[in-house]
């Protein structure tokens, strides 16, 4: 039985979800964070359950072969990355023991190892994620920007970060100056009162910069100097406030002002452009991406016959990507702006068999099914939450005869598999590539085939 305060020495023997070291004391698992499996280790426990404990690592008595010196001087306390105390090489080894351990022991769909292939790991896993939001905290003459230490809502003070591409520092210098000289006030949690909330970064691989920042109310003291600090930054090209007034851990709010330019960046993708606007889901990792899409059209096996329906479609990035290969592309998406966004997507690319509505998922597609659609691929992008059960439900209804389920969360993945699973489909392959390189999690594409008629 572990106790807190314990101090153990234990030999670590896999990794978890979060790149985090999964040891074994006495039969019972300790997580701690830090340790890599065949190391031995001593480790404080922090916190004792019935079952498991959770552990602080104090020392690497026998170091594995796979640790490596963390890139970041922040990588101690920050909680943004999990794994750049080891190889990336080892990264992808967890990555892909993790999927094939959620289809199984989750999903229930009985896969050997060699049906779930290496982790698609990225060419450059450095200065590639395209959006960096980072809390603010502190006073308006020493302002703290940074992330949130590991399980707490502390500010650990960043300059720069090595995963961010784009001139990150640059950014928060001139946001820094502008609160000193305009006296704005961090946001404080506890209170609820102050001004600046977040500093949203979001950059473009040609170099365009949008500035959100996150305030609890539209109306910025000095503006224009604020301005004119960033148009000291390379690329930058548009400043915009977003209003989050709600005492909440929700980043973003629904009201968003454009400041200066005209509110949106430009990314291109498998050789189509798409607009980014503040409230647009976009992948993090534009090169990675491609693969992902690439491999999600690859196994839609389109002739140029198929009506294709992608749920959650976001800015509409795959169903567009994908109509150049189908007769026609549905996207649902609920976030209207996104919706917005995915139509003038079509509109710059000249492509006229892809529509785009603005429902939720779980109301639109069991309606238009009822109703008569019947697609031969649904395509499903969605949150981490997963699949609604009635959209599963609608799916099955439909009948397509492929269903490729692209997640950024296995353990909901594997859930929603099981009940496509249960209602008629086969699972045919899948694929995970590495989107968040050096953290925990993994992007997985599955195609599952529909067995009965």
């Amino acid at each position: 039985m572990l106790t807190k305060n314990q101090l153990v020495t234990t030999k670590c023997l896999r990794l978890g979800s979060e790149l985090e070291g999964v040891c074994d004391v006495e039969g019972m698992p300790l997580f701690v964070p830090g340790a890599l499996p065949g190391e031995t280790v001593e480790a404080l426990v922090v916190k004792a359950q019935q079952r498991y404990g959770f552990g602080k690592l104090m020392k690497v008595l026998e170091p594995s072969p796979e640790r490596a010196e963390p890139m970041c001087p922040a990588y101690q306390w920050c909680g943004g990355c999990s794994g750049q105390h080891m190889s990336y090489e080892a990264t992808l080894r967890a990555k892909r023991a993790q999927v094939l351990d959620c289809l199984n022991r989750i999903g229930g769909l009985g896969l050997s190892e060699d049906q779930v292939p290496p982790v698609l790991g990225a060419e450059k896993p450095w200065r590639f994620r395209n959006k960096t939001a980072l809390p603010v905290q502190g006073t308006a003459m020493d302002p703290q920007i940074g992330f949130y230490r590991r399980r707490s809502h502390a500010i650990v003070p960043v300059e720069d970060c090595p995963i961010t591409m784009g001139p990150l520092a640059a950014v928060l210098a001139a946001v820094k100056g502008w609160m000193r000289e305009a006296g704005v006030q961090p946001y404080q949690e506890e209170s609820g009162k102050g001004l600046l909330r977040h500093v949203v970064v979001r950059t473009s691989r040609d170099g365009q910069l949008m500035v959100l920042l996150v305030a609890t109310k539209a109306s910025l003291p000095k503006v224009d100097a604020l301005v004119a600090k960033l148009k000291a930054v390379e690329g930058f090209h548009t400043l915009v406030v977003n209003v989050n007034k709600q005492r909440n851990n929700v980043i973003l709010g629904r009201e968003c002002q454009v400041l200066h330019g005209d509110g949106v960046i430009y990314e291109t993708l498998l050789g189509l452009t798409f607009e980014i606007s503040p409230l647009s889901f976009f992948q993090v990792n534009p090169p990675q991406t491609e693969r992902l899409y690439q491999t999600a059209i690859d196994f839609a096996g389109l002739t140029g016959n198929e009506l294709v329906v992608d749920a959650y479609a976001g800015a509409g990035t795959i169903a567009l990507c994908m109509a150049k290969n189908a007769r026609q592309v549905i996207g649902i998406e609920i976030v209207e702006p996104a919706v917005d966004s995915a139509r003038r997507n079509a509109e710059r690319n000249g492509i006229t068999n892809a529509q785009f509505h603005a429902a939720a998922v779980e109301d639109l597609l069991p309606k238009l099914v009822a109703e008569g659609l019947r697609p031969d691929v649904i395509m499903l992008d969605p949150p981490r939450k997963g699949v609604e059960p009635q959209v599963i439900e609608a799916v099955l209804k439909a009948a397509p005869r492929k269903v490729v389920y692209v997640s950024c969360h296995v353990p909901t993945q594997a859930r929603d598999l099981q009940m496509l699973a249960a209602g008629g489909y086969g699972f045919e392959k899948c694929q995970p590539v590495d989107m968040f390189c050096y953290a925990g999690g993994v992007e997985n594409v599955v195609s599952m085939v529909r067995k009965t008629t």
